[in-house]
């Protein structure tokens, strides 16, 4: 079985981030991190092997970006997959969904040709962006089927079968591989790199995949072609002082309403 996890490397949460002259995300200038959504995805395809012991299972983490983003296949690595690719090109900056959808597409089938790939695995969403249509684009772009959203992932033979938690109702939808799977922050907590685990990450083959190796016109991607754009952007207000309400002849809770309800809290 051949698996492709795509993993994406995402500006820390907690950091400074800033935007470009251009109005894309700084990506250089800020510490980044693999997205924790994805870390469910290389969980799921570990756990995945993990249950179908005996069998030869091979998993690639596939990413797209800077330099940087190396460091979310280097998390994947460590985490225990087989092995990397990272695709790069000054070309693919400022890349919507469309793009980004479109080279993804491009490296599984670069990554099919000789044995085809039986599934991809997506985290639910990226926590930069969280925009979530990736994983949908990139089955419409392969013609596969997709199972998205799964809280729980089970497989036997060329059969998965997912549960999809919905604010009202239990959803268990099945499907034939190939297939495009997503998962979410219930399927399981991902684990921790081990020190083994680390150090043999550092032996594990990675390729490096340009617009060219993909055969990708540099027109189809990038910022020219993006459907979307940042008109315009501005720096988040310091925070102001709060504002105590004190108590002390019994019209606290009055004023604490009359607060709340002045900020439509209520």
């Amino acid at each position: 079985m051949n698996i492709v996890v795509c993993v994406k490397h995402v500006p820390d949460a907690t950091a400074d981030r800033k935007f470009e002259s251009d109005n894309t995300v700084d990506r250089a200038g800020v510490d980044g991190l693999l997205s924790e959504l994805d870390e469910y995805a290389v969980e799921q395809a570990l756990q995945l092997r993990e249950s179908r012991e005996g069998e030869e299972i091979e998993i690639t983490a596939l990413t797209v970006g800077p330099e940087k983003a190396l460091d979310a296949v280097r998390k994947a690595l460590q985490m225990g997959v087989d092995k990397g690719v990272h695709v790069t090109d000054e070309g693919i900056a400022g890349s919507d969904y469309l793009g980004t959808s479109l080279v993804l597409a491009k490296a599984i089938e670069k990554l099919g040709a000789e044995k085809p790939v039986d599934i991809v695995f997506f985290g639910m969403a990226s926590t930069d962006a969280s925009g979530g249509v990736v994983p949908a684009m990139v089955a419409e772009r392969l013609n596969l089927p997709q199972v998205t959203l799964a809280a729980l992932v089970q497989s036997q033979g060329d059969q998965v079968r997912i549960k999809r938690d919905g604010d009202t109702a239990t959803e268990v939808i099945g499907a034939t591989l190939p297939i495009v799977l997503s998962v979410t922050d219930q399927s399981g907590e991902a684990r921790y790199p081990s020190f083994k685990g680390i150090m043999a990450a550092k032996k594990k083959p990675v390729e490096t995949y340009s617009l060219a190796d993909l055969d990708v016109d540099p027109s189809e991607v990038g910022a020219g072609a993006a459907t979307t754009s940042v008109e315009d952007t501005a720096a988040r207000p310091p925070r102001t002082a709060g504002e105590i309400v004190t108590d002390e002849d019994g019209s606290g809770a009055e004023a604490l309403a009359g607060f709340l309800a002045s900020k439509k809290f209520i």
